[in-house]
């Protein structure tokens, strides 16, 4: 979900998925999916790209009762500033909430945020409460954070901006 220019997908097929679904809004970034899976898998049928809204599509993919092993969130900045936090938080809850929803007992979850104005505490929460929210329990097997090319200065803790969760949905 808001694959950009298909990096995970890229990955995930190299890494032998039978299928994989890249979605994004901008139908830009969905013709650089089909030409970088085209460049990288010039035979691939197991790659399908859409240009959808993430909720839109998630709440389709569900009503059609379709489910997924994995599920990878990395979508944009969802706040930009600090009069923004209430309401990314509430679109992390709820695209965390639709994705866990999809995903098969035993799957994976990858997670992310890039949001300076959302700490990780904060993601974190809504990740979880969009799990209880769907009744479905989450164990964390793995943190992310940004690389040290990154690097966090004390003075300015907005700078962890990008966070992330590998999170084993039973």
């Amino acid at each position: 979900m808001f694959c950009y220019t298909g990096g995970f997908s890229l990955y995930a097929l190299r890494g032998g998925a039978k299928t994989v679904d890249s979605v994004d809004v901008s139908q830009k970034a969905i013709d650089l999916v089909n030409v970088n899976v085209a460049k990288n898998f010039p035979n691939a049928k197991n790659h399908t790209a859409v240009a959808a809204d993430a909720f839109e599509y998630l709440t389709a993919q569900k009503t059609a009762g379709h489910t997924y092993d994995l599920i990878i969130l990395d979508p944009p900045a969802f706040a930009k500033h600090r009069d923004a936090v209430k309401n990314a938080l509430r679109g992390y809850q709820r695209i965390n909430a639709k994705a866990i929803e999809m995903i098969r007992p035993g799957g994976i979850l990858f997670t992310f945020s890039c949001s300076q104005a959302v700490d990780k505490e904060a993601f974190r929460l809504a990740v979880f409460s969009a799990a209880a929210q769907v009744g479905r329990k989450v164990r964390i097997l793995h943190q992310l954070h940004q690389p040290q090319d990154h690097p966090i200065n004390i003075y300015h803790p907005e700078g962890e901006y990008l966070k992330g969760l590998v999170l084993y949905v039973e």
